[in-house]
């Protein structure tokens, strides 16, 4: 397969308020495009778009293409299960969502210490390799948060996991809580390939300084500042795939164009991304990646992913210059909570694959955007 994914996380939307309500016509042009230039891997969990995600996929891939056309990876969502008996019509839902009648990848989605402690007590790593014995998943593996002495506990324990999916991309490959290239290293230990999600960082590597994008540019004048974090995350030999969630064909045609014909970095290439690393640590206020992950238990319904956005922006260019942010904050305190709503529950940091202090970070939006 090339080297490209097509994550279904982020996808174009109808409503830009409305994160279930997705465009599906856009992702059939989408869809259809990435196909046609020979790409092949797809991404979804049901928390995505609040399930949509996974009926996006069956109404612009498995009902217009035969099932050899493409791969298909879902997630056992343990978040979202109460009992482990819950698991199996968990699982039958998926397939009806994605319309199909088996899953390329499973993987059981975002372990880290709490999760992963439930996916035990559930017996999940045994639900799993049970489908794969019945033909309903072709293989069967994980996705994972948190610190490489976990992961190594993990796959010592579970040699049957086939394959690891990790956050690695340029600014967290030495992030001493993300642990990139720890993560990474011990996957490789254990034998394992590595999918790739966020590699840039849920947008974060986008809209880098202009210091930092001209180092990019003065070497590649023809390239994205995006494909530097793509084939960053690409280059290493043991990563099988990079997911990208794409919401635009303008995305999606820049991607693809550099990696229809991979080529991983070169010594001169890695010395630009390590300078241009520095220079963005230093802009970042928040290094929130808008997974969203942490709005879903909100009992104050707050944007958290949203506030921490504008945050950075204002941080970073000033008030002066950031009048379409604060106008888009106090639009966002008409339908959802305020930063200073946060009643200090904790909620949020526990489900944060980040694992970021949001509490703290709430108090810092308080201060500059209220």
């Amino acid at each position: 397969m090339k080297k490209l994914g097509f994550g279904l996380m982020r996808l174009p939307q109808l409503d830009p308020d409305d994160y279930s309500s997705v465009d599906v016509e856009a992702v059939k042009r989408m869809a259809d495009t990435f196909l046609k230039k020979g790409f092949t891997y797809f991404d979804t969990a049901a928390p995505y778009h609040g399930g949509n995600s996974e009926v996006a996929f069956r109404e612009a891939v498995a009902k217009r293409y035969p099932r050899s056309a493409y791969t298909i990876t879902d997630k056992l969502s343990l978040f979202m299960i109460k009992k482990p008996g819950d698991m199996s019509g968990f699982f039958q839902a998926q397939l009806e969502r994605l319309g199909v009648e088996y899953i390329d990848y499973y993987l059981l989605h975002g372990l880290g210490e709490p999760s992963y402690r439930q996916a035990e007590e559930f017996h999940a790593f045994e639900f799993v390799r049970k489908l794969k014995d019945k033909g309903k998943v072709k293989h069967i593996g994980l996705s994972f948060h948190d610190k490489a002495e976990l992961l190594d506990e993990i796959l010592t324990r579970h040699p049957e996991m086939e394959y690891v999916q990790l956050q690695l991309n340029y600014l967290d490959w030495e992030d001493a809580a993300v642990q990139s290239r720890l993560c990474y290293e011990t996957a490789v230990k254990h034998g394992k390939p590595v999918i790739v999600m966020e590699p840039i960082k849920g947008g974060s590597l986008v809209n880098i300084p202009e210091e930092a994008k001209k180092l990019f540019e003065d070497c590649h004048p023809e390239l994205s500042v995006v494909s530097w974090a793509i084939r960053f995350a690409a280059s290493p030999k043991n990563v099988m795939m990079v997911l990208s969630g794409m919401n635009s064909e303008e995305q999606l045609a820049d991607n693809t164009s550099y990696m229809e014909q991979f080529r991983p970095l070169d010594e001169r290439e890695k010395e630009v991304v390590e300078k241009a690393t520095g220079i963005i640590k230093k802009s970042i206020a928040i290094p929130c990646t808008a997974c969203r992950y942490c709005i879903d238990d909100c009992p104050k319904k707050i944007a958290i992913p949203d506030y921490f956005a504008i945050y950075n922006n204002v941080k970073r260019f000033g008030k002066e210059h950031s009048m379409a942010d604060m106008t888009y904050f106090g639009n966002l305190t008409q339908t959802h909570g305020k930063p200073s709503d946060c009643i200090k529950c904790g909620k949020c940091e526990k489900r944060c694959p980040q694992h970021l202090p949001i509490r703290r970070y709430l108090e810092m939006a308080v201060q500059t955007l209220e």
